[in-house]
């Protein structure tokens, strides 16, 4: 029995009584948190398992694009083609709050809204195969952004689930059942000073009956 080093007295009992009845609505809060937040888990782990399944399938086009490319053109002009690029990429970070866990969001945005600029070079001296990896790059931009976001989602809340699960084991194995014996240890403390005195009044009632009988007897 785990007993807390508190007073066997009437006001700490009616304390840690309401301290008991926190403790086990805060442990079905946690309960249910932490059950949420691993449905939303599994979730996001079979979105994420999804996404990263696109997008290896789309990079193994896009490499396959750029062998068939680098076999119709030579390394040079490859890397000429693709030295000074026209389109610029800029990402903003934001946060989604989720059972008090915050996700990121990320969300892109290009210098310019013209799907050409993604090619940052003219079409007369290059191979239809290096347009074709360009557009799958630029296509697999997203995928990616996504796939990082559910990952990093993912991390987060495999944290959070951790930090869920020993909070709700610490008040449901040690500060419950804590409360739970020192309550019964201090009413019984009190039931057991209750019949002390209890015992002394009717000891104290039996000597005065006694005192009263031998006045009387004392006087006739």
């Amino acid at each position: 029995m785990a007993v807390m080093n508190v007073n066997p007295t009437r006001m700490e009992l009616t304390k840690l009584k309401k301290q008991l009845i926190t403790a086990v609505k805060g442990h079905k809060l946690l309960k249910d948190k932490r059950d949420e937040l691993m449905r939303r888990f599994l979730e996001t782990v079979r979105e994420a398992k999804t996404l990263r399944e696109t997008f290896e399938a789309g990079m193994k086009r896009v490499n396959s694009d750029f062998l068939s490319a680098s076999g119709v053109m030579s390394a040079e002009s490859v890397d000429a083609a693709l030295l000074y690029p026209k389109q610029e990429v800029y990402l903003d970070i934001d946060t989604q709050n989720v059972m008090s866990v915050n996700i990121p969001v990320y969300n892109i945005k290009t210098r310019t809204a013209h799907n050409s600029d993604i090619y940052s070079y003219g079409f007369a001296s290059t191979s239809f195969e290096l347009d074709t990896a360009v557009k799958g790059l630029s296509d697999l931009l997203p995928v990616m952004l996504e796939l990082a976001q559910k990952e990093k989602a993912v991390i987060t809340m495999a944290d959070e689930i951790e930090k869920t699960r020993r909070r709700v084991n610490a008040l449901e194995h040690v500060l419950i059942p804590m409360y739970r014996d020192t309550i019964r240890f201090i009413t019984m403390k009190l039931e057991e000073n209750e019949r002390s005195s209890r015992a002394r009044l009717m000891k104290v009632k039996d000597m005065m009956i006694e005192q009263q009988i031998e006045y009387k007897r004392a006087n006739r």
